[in-house]
């Protein structure tokens, strides 16, 4: 399954280093599409992968997570990344 990542760290000058290894050690297949927003490709379920990031942000932070299905369309410019969304086929 394919999930969606997307957070807002609303400190000023917060470090992202930590959520970011997080995310990565979720699975070890992920896309950092924007700077805000991963897609991770894992077995947990929603709630596992907001348990296992949520400490890393405040209370006055944003984390979100969705899991991909069906329809989708885009278009970028470097193909390896849209053939890696290809490939997961969600």
């Amino acid at each position: 399954m394919v999930y969606l990542i997307s957070y807002t760290l609303h400190k000023p000058g917060q470090d992202y280093t930590d959520l970011h290894g997080a995310i990565k050690a979720i699975s070890g297949t992920w896309w950092h599409h924007t700077t805000s927003v991963w897609l991770v490709e894992t077995s947990m379920s929603a709630k596992q992968i907001f348990d296992a990031l949520s400490r890393y942000i405040d209370a006055n932070d944003d984390l979100m997570v969705f899991r991909l299905q069906g329809d989708w369309q885009g278009k970028l410019a470097d193909a390896t990344n849209y053939n890696w969304l290809r490939a997961r086929q969600f």
